[in-house]
């Protein structure tokens, strides 16, 4: 049952609570046979972003995700859930092996934003971003991003691209913080919970926009609470969706892509 009744702060609060489950969580009740790659063949490997090769039912599929710790010693190995620029290039790496054999991708994303160190600056992080928008808008195979807790900015973006995007309920969606944007308009970040209402960064102020395709629900106090129930509802989406975008031809699949992003310039903001 979705609960409509919550501000976007208090959605954001449970979008950022250390017991939100995460990527790696719902890979392990979604999908079978779970098969981990590393490795963007030129940096390193970069553990805030997992992916591999599954079985969703019967069907392979190419599966990545955004990985956020639940303490403090699973963060400082993720960074946080903020991608280096070669996580997105570990990401493309993948999304190209699954053009290459067919394979549906499934993106999960939950990132506050892409790591904005001096290293990461130095080795392309915008370029790794822009790289991803580019290669995913012609990629020869169906592709969901699925918003789990925060999709910030432009690191959340770079993984979708996508066919459809779509968010849990307690979801965020937006280009910056309120705590940035409060900073940055009102130079005063005390202002986060009041601007968060202005900004329409919830499930439900985007899908009336038509920026995303699909809510999925959520029991009262987050996913956390059912995470069994809410993964099961997310397979059972995915299959329904899949089944629809597999009978695309490829023409008709990177038109639709194509219209779906051009779309967002017609949008009138409120």
């Amino acid at each position: 049952m979705i609960n409509k009744k919550l501000t976007a702060w208090e959605r954001l609060s449970i979008a950022r609570s250390p017991q939100r489950p995460t990527s790696l969580d719902y890979i392990k009740l979604i999908f079978k046979d779970f098969f981990e790659l590393h490795g963007d063949r030129n940096f390193r490997d970069d553990k805030a972003l997992i992916g591999g090769i599954a079985f969703l039912g019967e069907m392979p599929v190419t599966v990545i995700g955004i990985q956020k710790g639940k303490n403090l010693k699973e963060n400082l190995e993720t960074n946080f859930g903020s991608l280096h620029p070669e996580g997105y290039r570990k990401a493309l790496r993948l999304m190209k092996q699954a053009e290459k054999f067919k394979r549906p991708v499934i993106c999960f994303i939950n990132t506050a934003g892409a790591y904005c160190g001096v290293g990461a600056e130095e080795r392309g992080q915008g370029e790794a971003i822009a790289k991803n928008l580019i290669e995913m808008s012609m990629l020869k195979v169906p592709i969901i991003s699925i918003i789990i807790g925060e999709g910030g900015s432009g690191g959340a973006i770079g993984l979708a691209n996508s066919d459809r995007v779509w968010m849990l309920e307690n979801s965020v969606y937006s280009v910056l913080s309120p705590e940035g944007f409060a900073s940055i308009l009102f130079k005063d970040p005390s202002k986060s919970k009041e601007v968060a209402e202005l900004m329409e960064i919830t499930s439900f102020d985007l899908l009336e926009k038509g920026v995303i395709e699909k809510i999925i629900p959520e029991p009262k106090g987050g996913a956390e609470k059912d995470v069994v129930s809410v993964a099961n509802n997310i397979k059972k989406e995915l299959v329904e969706e899949l089944n629809i975008l597999l009978n695309m031809n490829i023409d008709e699949l990177l038109n639709a892509r194509y219209a779906r992003f051009r779309k967002f310039g017609k949008l009138e903001i409120s």
